[in-house]
């Protein structure tokens, strides 16, 4: 279900593309945020540099442990999906508002040389939580080096996080 959900997001953001060939693009490196440590697509919905737009991301990291006689190694993937809107007066600066959802899977294999080892609990799962977007964007018109910088709450089931945040990085373009 989850390969088919993203198959149409991507699919989704091709048929965009194609509506919106004058509006502005934006590729960018998130530290923080809805992705934890993400490369991102932010594309706007109109032939201008403000208003509504989404963003899709990619991220994740892997770590390795070693215990007495056994390694794990888990491996995160966090995809990132937000509508967001860009309010400014002037087309440069924008303050940006914008809300959506983190997939994220984990996966956790043993690669000690003890097949015997064996953790009690599975680190496997998937899931996805919601999340909010409040910051400052520096955006040039005709693309450059763009900067992020806002307050990213994450809610889910039994948890709400409301001080957390990003920066991001990267470069704008039509």
């Amino acid at each position: 279900m989850k390969k088919k959900f993203i198959l149409f997001c991507i699919m989704s953001l091709a048929l965009l593309s194609l509506f919106a060939q004058k509006a502005t693009k934006a590729a960018y490196v998130e530290l923080g945020g809805a992705g934890l440590a993400s490369l991102n697509y932010d594309m706007r919905l109109m032939k201008k540099n403000d208003g509504l737009g989404f963003r899709v991301g990619l991220g994740g990291f892997s770590i390795k442990e070693s215990y007495n006689s056994g390694s794990y190694k888990t491996t995160a993937l966090f995809v990132p999906l937000e509508l967001n809107y860009l309010l400014g007066r002037d087309d440069r600066h924008f303050f940006e508002l914008g809300g959506g959802a983190t997939i994220v899977s984990t996966k956790e294999k043993n690669i000690s040389n003890d097949p015997y080892y064996q953790r009690s609990n599975d680190g496997n799962f998937n899931t996805t939580f919601g999340h909010l977007y409040f910051g400052y964007r520096v955006q040039p018109k005709e693309g450059g080096f763009l900067f992020r910088a806002g307050l990213t709450p994450v809610f889910g089931k039994g948890f709400f996080i409301p001080y957390w945040a990003g920066v991001s990085f990267g470069y704008a373009f039509k």
